[in-house]
C-alpha cells in the first residue's frame, strides 16, 4: 500500500522514527498508563493521563480511544497519537512498549 492509498502512513512512519524516545518517555510514567502524543512540527513527545486526554476529544473519538486504549492495556501496548498541525491530522496507533 502506498502513501497515496493510506494517507496515515507518513504519521506511522513519524511515530516509528521516534519510537525509542516515545518508549522511554512512556516508561517514565508507565504506572499511569499514559496516552502518548508526538507532535511532528514541534518534534516533541508528550505523555497525558488517559482520562484528561480523552475529555479533549469528540464523543465519537472518545469511544474509539476507549476501545483502543482498553485493547492496548490488555496487550501491554501503548496508544500513541501523532499530530500534524499543518495538515490538520491527528491519528492514533497502538505500538509496542518495548
Amino acid at each position: 500500500m502506498t502513501s497515496a492509498e493510506n494517507p496515515s502512513d507518513y504519521l506511522l512512519e513519524a511515530a516509528e522514527e521516534q519510537l525509542s524516545a516515545i518508549q522511554m518517555m512512556y516508561e517514565t510514567f508507565a504506572e499511569k498508563r499514559p496516552v502518548m502524543l508526538f507532535d511532528i512540527q514541534e518534534q516533541r513527545i508528550y505523555a497525558y493521563p488517559y482520562t484528561e486526554f480523552r475529555k479533549e476529544l469528540s464523543v465519537r473519538s472518545q469511544r474509539s480511544l476507549k476501545r483502543q486504549y482498553e485493547q492496548a492495556v490488555h496487550e501491554d501496548r501503548m496508544v500513541v497519537f501523532v499530530r500534524d498541525n499543518e495538515r490538520r491530522r491527528l491519528v492514533s496507533f497502538s505500538l509496542d512498549r518495548e
